[in-house]
């Protein structure tokens, strides 16, 4: 990069929620999600070529970047799906399109951008006003078009980083899962958003993909120009645009006290997992994507305690044919090597929308018809899903799991249609697990209280403390306005989480953590304290998870929890979390 890029322009920074750890500097590109502010204005008649020009060349960016998103697709999808896209490529070569452009250009005397957008919107209302239903659709494709090429032509980068020619850092006012199941995860430096919270599925993606991020900068987006650079601090939740060069110095400094920690963290990874009194933990790493799987075995995790099943969903945005599901687990199971894979059931809704599925304004999304509920209510989807997964349990041991449960009745009708699922197989004489074992989630207030009355019906418990922390505490995880409110170290929280652990222990079946905070060293200990059987965490934070838990004993974590469980102050408790771990890796890390 030449440094005096970053010296011409002045250095803004902002403030914002530490997302995901670790340090990046480099260019960046704008997702968007709405229209295109198209500007209006008069361009000397001497400069209609050049405006055309610039229309040529727009198109010329837009057909590559399809043709690129195009073969993508294909390549991870099917060609089935990627065929969506010819139709696109067919309207940039119209030359009937291109033609009333440039006619529009020259007789108008306005901008480019300004000619495309009403040009477009004619065909549009066109194609809209058509009895055929085919030729009606043709007015979405032009859509797509049309906003491609006016990012193209105002220098706004499009939704999406298929087409990007080198990694850069994401900036937006928001992600949603859908945006970030789209994403290509290898060409992310990382992310920086006006909004969004720490247990928001971008931000999950991020750590599980060692994406350094951070969310809530409040107006960063709307600051950013093309050609800048940005730096993002994902340990402290700082982003400053076009920094100086001392401030990269300082920043470069921070990168390699990190990277020496990386590699201390590294030394230990064969070690066992184990507290400094040997008692063995129990790690499992959290996943969506086959590469996640193998960075968890990497590190050392002993299974897979989460596999989200919705991001195949997501990625393709439709529901996926029973085949489709089968082939994405099998290469989950295979790529766990032996090591057991648990896979939860859909899990839409909330901040999890799926195109044509749940596209419904719901007032209260996360307490809405989602998860388990929408599986039950549409059991042809849930059998597909069902039946791929015990299709999948054939090459590798899977376990199966219910999320968003919130009574009885919906474990007993999902192990109904578990048992169907069972039948057609045999019918077909498909082979699976005959005893493949179930499970079921704690993310809901009314789950915990009855949690004893679910063991009896499921095989072992996994705690989604993300959801059941904003059930719980009354607090929407990805309002920014009450962000200050989400607190997994709140007594109401430990008080629960105690009495799951209790409850696993009564009736004599494991209880796993599976949330963000399982993958917060901070607290390792108390959740080995209050009693947790396994920590399921994103893969790249396992490493610094295995180091801390060398670093103290039980006996320790007894005097801490004794601390914890009477302390009325959620600050407190916090406090106590962080004084116990900077006094064991401080002086280390």
């Amino acid at each position: 990069m030449d440094s005096n890029k970053t010296e011409e322009k002045t250095e803004h920074i902002f403030y914002g929620l530490p997302a995901s750890p670790g340090v990046v500097h480099g260019p960046v590109f704008r997702f968007l999600h709405n229209d295109v502010e198209v500007l209006k204005y008069q361009v000397e008649e001497s400069d209609h070529d050049s405006e055309i020009e610039r229309f040529h060349e727009a198109l010329k960016i837009t057909r590559n970047q399809i043709q690129e998103i195009r073969e993508d697709v294909a390549r991870n999808l099917s060609e089935k799906e990627a065929s969506i896209f010819d139709a696109h490529l067919l309207v940039l070569e119209d030359n009937a399109l291109i033609d009333d452009v440039e006619k529009e250009i020259k007789e108008s005397g306005e901008n480019v951008e300004q000619c495309v957008d009403r040009v477009t919107r004619k065909y549009m209302d066109f194609f809209n006003k058509l009895e055929d239903e085919y030729l009606r659709e043709r007015s979405s494709d032009l859509n797509d078009i049309s906003k491609r090429l006016l990012r193209n032509l105002v220098g706004e980068t499009a939704a999406g980083t298929a087409f990007l020619d080198e990694p850069k850092i994401l900036i937006s006012e928001d992600l949603s899962p859908s945006d970030t199941a789209s994403l290509d995860r290898s060409k992310l430096l990382g992310i920086a958003t006006d909004s969004g919270g720490m247990t928001s599925h971008a931000v999950i993606m991020a750590r599980a993909s060692g994406v350094p991020a951070v969310v809530g900068l409040g107006g960063i987006a709307e600051n950013i120009q093309v050609g800048d650079y940005l730096l993002l601090d994902g340990f402290d939740g700082v982003a400053i645009i076009n920094p100086k060069e001392s401030t990269l110095f300082r920043y470069g400094k921070v990168k390699i006290r990190r990277k020496k920690i990386n590699e201390l963290l590294n030394e230990e990874l064969t070690l066992p997992a184990q507290t400094k009194d040997h008692q063995a933990i129990t790690f499992l790493a959290n996943a969506d994507s086959v590469n996640e799987v193998e960075i968890g075995i990497q590190n050392g995790c002993d299974g897979i305690g989460l596999f989200r099943t919705e991001s195949l969903f997501l990625r393709k945005n439709q529901i996926p044919s029973e085949d489709e599901q089968y082939q994405e687990y099998r290469q989950i199971v295979e790529a766990a090597k032996g090591r057991f894979v648990t896979i939860r059931t859909l899990d839409i809704g909330g901040d999890k929308k799926l195109k044509g599925v749940t596209d419904g304004n719901e007032q209260n999304p996360f307490m809405g018809f989602r998860a388990i509920r929408y599986c039950l209510r549409h059991p042809e989807i849930f059998l597909d899903q069902l039946r791929a997964i015990l299709r999948a349990s054939a090459h590798g041991p899977v376990r199966v799991m219910f999320p968003m449960i919130s009574g009885v009745n919906e474990v007993i009708r999902a192990k109904e249609l578990l048992s169907t699922a069972k039948k057609q197989l045999e019918e077909k004489e498909i082979n699976f697990d005959q005893d493949i074992l179930v499970g079921c989630m704690i993310e809901t207030p009314a789950a915990v209280m009855i949690s004893d009355l679910l063991a009896e019906e499921v095989d072992f418990l996994s705690v989604g403390t993300n959801d059941l922390v904003q059930y719980l505490l009354a607090v929407d995880r990805v309002n920014n306005e009450i962000a200050y409110l989400y607190e997994p170290h709140h007594p109401a929280v430990v008080r629960c989480l105690k009495k799951i652990f209790a409850t696993g222990k009564e009736m004599g079946i494991p209880v796993t953590v599976c949330g963000e905070i399982a993958g917060d060293p901070h607290y390792l200990p108390l959740l080995l304290g209050l009693g947790a059987d396994c920590i399921s965490a994103s893969s790249p934070l396992l490493a610094e998870l295995k180091f801390f838990g060398r670093r103290f004993s039980m006996s320790e974590v007894s005097k801490l929890i004794d601390e914890v469980t009477v302390s009325k102050n959620p600050l407190e408790i916090k406090q106590r979390l962080n004084s116990f771990y900077e006094e064991r890796v401080s002086d280390l890390i």
